[in-house]
């Protein structure tokens, strides 16, 4: 098989095209012929070496890629429940790499068949893990009751955008999302169902207050959003998408104003609960069939993954990139 393979950490031209031999499912695995494999942030960060001693994770050389779609190559000893041929995608989660690539082996709990979805392959990897992601922070963390107000940060990065729609079928009242204040235009035009986006670099100064923040951004966003929590307020760390390792909060502010920061890392809940992520699927397929997560799309062949890395860090995809072997 071709696959696009990491040769060192580095910048983006440590990518190279390579051969080799198809992976083979073992127990409880299933091997993918991959249609569609999406990239993302957190590929960057391990390509770049920023998590380089963190246990678990790949050294070079490797296979990038968490999320994929395609159909069922070869089933592992005691798989029962797809079938070869089937349509699936998997979830966050199913192992430090491999989905840059014409095959993938995965662990068949975190695949979710598409058969019957009515859902495009392409947008089901675009949209799909990402919704299940924002399925189970709002339920299984932040506990989100009907009604509540939603700050969503990045409103347009592939993570944010997939957190209004899901919040809408769990009751979710008003939904309001920020960008760095050039991106205004363009959020407000992309079609999500945020009932409002504002720039985030006057979030302090808004007067709403939310019970859920979902911040995918960190650094100073994440202090200012301390500013318009409501009592008993809980903020969702989904992520790092500014780099700003450095930055902290003041824990002191947290207790004098009864709020909490709650991290969720999608990868290491379902690699300790697998059996989580198909429900939470599921569910979030609810998301995409109503068109509540209008993720747009760009396609790259699998030997341009070095370019696909650039476009990713410059920023204003807008959108998800994803692979094509």
């Amino acid at each position: 098989m071709r696959a696009a393979v990491v040769t060192r950490f580095g910048g983006p031209e440590v990518f190279a095209l390579s051969e080799l031999p198809d992976p083979e499912p073992g127990p409880g695995q299933i091997a993918i012929d991959v249609s569609h494999a999406a990239v993302g942030l957190i590929d960057v960060f391990i390509r770049q070496g920023d998590y380089r001693d963190r246990p678990g994770l790949p050294q070079p050389p490797y296979v990038p890629g968490l999320e994929v779609a395609g159909t069922v190559r070869a089933l592992g000893a005691g798989v029962d429940d797809v079938r070869v041929g089937e349509p699936v995608v998997t979830l966050s989660g199913t192992g430090p790499a491999g989905g840059y690539a014409e095959v993938e082996v995965v662990d068949a709990r975190l695949a979710v068949s598409l058969a019957g979805a009515g859902v495009d392959p392409a947008l089901a990897v675009a949209a799909l893990p990402n919704a299940t992601t924002a399925h189970l922070a709002l339920t299984e963390v932040a506990h989100l009751r009907a009604g509540e107000r939603l700050l969503v940060h990045g409103a347009l990065g592939g993570l944010a955008s997939a957190f209004p729609g899901v919040a809408r079928t769990l009751g979710a009242g008003a939904v309001v999302g920020t960008v760095r204040r050039p991106s205004l235009s363009k959020a407000r035009a992309a079609g999500f169902p945020y009932d409002d986006v504002v720039a985030a670099e006057d979030v302090a100064a808004l007067e709403t207050r939310f019970d859920i923040v979902v911040d995918p951004v960190g650094g100073q966003v994440r202090t200012d959003s301390l500013e318009v929590m409501a009592p008993l307020g809980r903020m969702l760390l989904v992520g790092n998408a500014s780099g700003d390792w450095p930055h902290t909060v003041s824990t002191n502010a947290l207790w004098y104003a009864n709020l909490g920061l709650l991290g969720f890392n999608v990868g290491a809940y379902l690699a300790a609960r697998p059996e989580r992520g198909r429900p939470a699927a599921v569910a979030a397929l609810a998301a995409l069939r109503q068109g509540l997560v209008p993720i747009r799309t760009e396609t790259l062949p699998l030997a341009e993954a070095g370019e696909a890395h650039r476009r990713l860090v410059a920023g204003g995809v807008g959108g998800r990139i994803l692979l094509t072997p």
